[in-house]
Formats: structure tokens, sequence, C-alpha cells
């Protein structure tokens, strides 16, 4: 068990100019930083701060709708809200793709399996139900702030 010095930093383990050099090549990096909106070279001076300080806590603003209004920010229901929810986690979000899909594990097309175990015997992709009822409970929770049982 390693004991760190007190005020001693936790954090990269190769000088900061070559990752900083690597992420600013690195075009998910860029993609990342555009979907955040913020210039490459500040994003990713953000992400080598949190980097070089592992124990660094983000900061978070809490802002009252009103103020995200007056400030020309889009402010959404609770409704809509849930709805991006059970979008995301259904896959269905703009960019966000078949996590899978990348997959290799999948039997290969033409002379079957070769003998080997498949997680999908029926051939038939598997589908997600669309459970309406699932789906108004989960928006109710949202409603009421919870998260279901806990225990």
């Amino acid at each position: 068990m390693s004991q760190q010095a007190p005020g001693k930093k936790r954090g990269l383990s190769r000088p900061v100019e070559v990752v900083r050099a690597e992420l600013l090549k690195d075009p998910e990096t860029k993609r990342i930083a555009d979907a955040v909106g913020m210039k490459l070279e500040d994003y990713v001076e953000l992400v080598l701060e949190y980097a070089q300080d592992k124990d660094k806590e983000p900061m978070l603003n809490v802002v009252s709708d009103e103020e995200l209004k007056a400030n020309g920010f889009p402010v959404h229901s609770v409704e809509e809200v849930g709805e991006f929810l059970v979008a995301g986690a259904k896959g269905e979000l703009p960019g966000q793709g078949n996590p899978f899909a990348k997959s290799e594990f999948e039997a290969g097309k033409g002379g079957g399996a070769a003998g080997k175990p498949s997680l999908n015997p029926t051939g038939a992709a598997p589908k997600a139900p669309d459970d309406e009822a699932k789906r108004q409970e989960l928006m109710d929770q949202l409603k009421k702030g919870g998260g279901g049982t806990r225990g």
C-alpha cells in the first residue's frame, strides 16, 4: 500500500507537453470540444488541468430557470429531460449509434459459426422492449425526483 506525500498531486505519468500535443491531434478530442461548445485549445487545457490533478473536483454551478433564460440558455421541462434520458437509454440519441455494432463477436457471414457458441442462437437481432408502462413509470419517478426503491 503506497502512501502519497501530503500536498503532492496525483497526475500524469508523461510530460504534459506530449499529452497536450496528442490531444490537439486527436480527432475525437476535437469532436468532444465541438460538442461541448469549446475551442479545441481551451478544452485541451481544461482536460490537462484535471489530468494533472486527479484529486481536483469539477465545479458545478446550479442556477435557476429564470437565470438560464436571462442568459439565453434553453430551459427544458421535466418531461423533455425524461424523454432525453429514455432516448439515451435506448441508444436513440444522434451520434450515439449502437455501441455493440463495432463488435466482431457475431458469427461471420457464410459458413455459420464454425462450431462456436452464439449469444443469439435464433439469428434474429434482439430488440429492446418498448414498454409504455415502464416508460411512464420512469417519467413519474423523474417528476417526483425519485430514483426508484433504495436498499
